[in-house]
């Protein structure tokens, strides 16, 4: 590898870094309860900023560590806490239906918002933790495969039904408010 290829690779870590971080930010003040007006629009704009980033490591060729193993790093991050959190923000509308591969077949699944939430962040964390252990190549390893085989698709799922759960808070009315707007707009 060039010294040119390490600066790449070097600068995507580090962009995949700085917005894994924003991202468990988001999702904990999220589960935290802060700002629960703005909690919709706030993880729609996290899980947008985070696959756009996932696009970037998508779009890159195959990352290969030079060791065939990931370093043992300690114990997994204890996201228990970060699920009951965000599956306590959505009560009630926690649950939707995802199709399961579109390419192959209309199955349908049920998921939940707070579980792909946490899936997402722990696959990130778990990237993060090698990045500030100074293993760039095995963070983006762990961040392209993880994109690739499984946050990726979560997080598009996700996106889809925030954008949609938004739309319908800001868009649903009832019909006597909609035919008041609409006789108002039309005077002169």
């Amino acid at each position: 590898m060039t010294s040119t290829a390490d600066e790449g690779l070097q600068e995507i870590a580090d962009a995949v870094a700085a917005e894994s971080r924003r991202y468990l930010t988001t999702v904990t003040e999220v589960a935290a309860g802060a700002n629960p007006e703005a909690a919709l629009p706030l993880l729609l704009l996290a899980v947008s900023d985070v696959l756009a980033v996932g696009a970037r490591l998508g779009a890159t060729t195959d990352v290969v560590p030079a060791e065939r193993f990931e370093p043992d790093l300690g114990p997994d991050p204890d996201v228990d806490p970060l699920r009951a959190g965000l599956a306590n923000a959505f009560e009630g509308v926690d649950e939707y239906l995802e199709v399961v591969d579109p390419l192959l077949s209309p199955d349908v699944e049920p998921a939940t918002i707070s579980g792909d939430l946490v899936a997402i962040a722990g696959a990130l964390a778990q990237g993060l933790r090698h990045h500030q252990a100074g293993g760039v190549l095995e963070a983006l390893w762990w961040w392209q495969f993880s994109y690739l085989s499984d946050w990726g698709e979560r997080a598009s799922s996700t996106l889809r039904t925030l954008q949609v759960m938004l739309a319908h808070l800001r868009l649903d009315v009832a019909d006597d408010v909609a035919t008041e707007a609409e006789y108002d707009a039309l005077q002169p």
